[in-house]
């Protein structure tokens, strides 16, 4: 079959780091790449620091329980349903809300090898790979994390 359908069934998606990540398509469109997976992040966990993408706007959409998310300096929770687009050069963060778990899908573009930086944070969590070069591929990945104040004071899950 030679088209430019993507299909990606559940049984044959690659699914990482614990089971919070399912890497369901990369497709070239455009100006780059679009790579949509879907994340579940279970109550209490810390989330996804800081970061900010220079060349990638991300969109964001609940599934499942409510998504804390830093965009700019603003926190909002999302609940089932909603929907979030975060345009390029915006700072954001996610968690889990308090108290409950996270289940949503994450769409970007246009991005670069977004599902390598996925599994290079695989890598990581199983202890394969430092944390250092989570960093150090910033460029490569479009990926750079920073701080806010906004997140840091935020109540712990």
């Amino acid at each position: 079959m030679n088209s430019p359908e993507l299909l990606t069934r559940a049984a044959d998606a690659e699914v990482i780091a614990g089971g919070t990540i399912t890497l369901l398509g990369e497709a070239p469109i455009a100006g780059g790449e679009l790579a949509v997976n879907r994340a579940l992040l279970p109550e209490g966990y810390a989330g996804v620091p800081p970061h900010l993408h220079e060349r990638t706007t991300e969109c964001f959409f609940v599934l499942g329980g409510r998504l804390e998310a830093l965009a700019g300096e603003r926190i909002v929770v999302l609940e089932e349903g909603d929907f979030l687009l975060v345009p390029a050069g915006t700072v954001h963060a996610l968690a889990p809300a308090h108290g409950t778990h996270a289940d949503f899908l994450s769409i970007a573009t246009p991005t670069t090898e977004r599902f390598a930086y996925y599994r290079l944070l695989d890598a990581v969590q199983r202890g394969d790979a430092q944390p250092q070069e989570l960093g150090a591929t910033g460029p490569r990945f479009d990926n750079r994390f920073v701080e806010s104040a906004a997140w840091a004071g935020r109540p712990a899950a």
